[in-house]
């Protein structure tokens, strides 16, 4: 499920919940709502206003963490491939068919990473073969004849190896990091919270419009979260161009 459409479900959700209690208002008693029961009825809302905001926060927080994390893992990816190929080209002539290799790795290498867009273009994506391994393949064969070549040569192939590394980093993330039993009880607590809300006054067009903006921002909520959980892919996805710039 996309993060609009779970949006689109929790605000639905959540304006069914404020429809019915302001329908349920009518038909309950008046000292149901006022005196002490209001006051408990305050006390209740307020701690489950508290635990649904501090939720939301930890979700917030572990997604954007997550997205930093993978932010940063490019970002890495592409220093290194600049690295590797400046290294290559100090190598020196005998090194021009690794770096055209490495050039002709690079879009192989964006699209096992941002899959949803490499398959919306009708790439058939290879999966007996983790771009960068003919590269190391073909550094390994590299002879060097001198100790400048022997400590570039050594570089290069610590470099290539950490370009593998930093892949199944990136390939060992989750697609989807956030458990949906948090979202659902999130969910049911916003619409208690909300049902609450409008059951506790007189209906009137001001209070309901307060209200569905209130509901469309937490829907909001929900699709920031699960947008951060989509690195790459979905409306918010990672560029992939300084990637496929790094060696211009």
């Amino acid at each position: 499920m996309s993060p609009i459409q779970f949006a689109a479900i929790a605000f639905a959700c959540i304006v069914a919940s404020a429809v019915g209690g302001a329908l349920l208002r009518p038909r309950l008693p008046e000292h149901h709502l006022s005196g002490d029961s209001k006051d408990v009825i305050k006390l209740s809302i307020a701690l489950v206003a508290t635990m649904s905001a501090l939720v939301l926060a930890l979700l917030f927080a572990s997604t954007r963490t997550s997205f930093e994390r993978s932010s940063g893992l490019v970002s890495r990816l592409t220093a290194d491939i600049a690295e590797l190929d400046r290294v290559l080209k100090h190598y020196g002539p005998e090194a021009d068919p690794v770096r055209a290799a490495l050039r002709a790795e690079i879009q192989p290498m964006i699209d096992s990473i941002w899959r949803e867009e490499a398959v919306a273009r009708g790439v058939k994506l290879d999966e007996s073969k983790a771009p960068e391994e003919e590269v190391l393949y073909m550094l390994q064969d590299l002879q060097p004849a001198n100790a400048k070549q022997r400590a570039l040569h050594a570089r290069a192939i610590q470099i290539s190896a950490d370009l593998q590394q930093t892949q199944i980093a990136l390939f060992a993330q989750p697609t989807d990091s956030i458990s949906n039993t948090f979202l659902i009880v999130l969910i049911i607590w916003l619409m208690f919270i909300f049902g609450i809300f409008s059951m506790s006054a007189p209906a009137n067009p001001t209070m309901f419009a307060v209200i569905a903006i209130c509901i469309l921002s937490a829907s909001a909520a929900f699709y920031l979260i699960l947008e951060l959980g989509l690195p790459f892919g979905g409306l918010m996805q990672l560029s992939n161009e300084p990637l496929r710039n790094a060696l211009k």
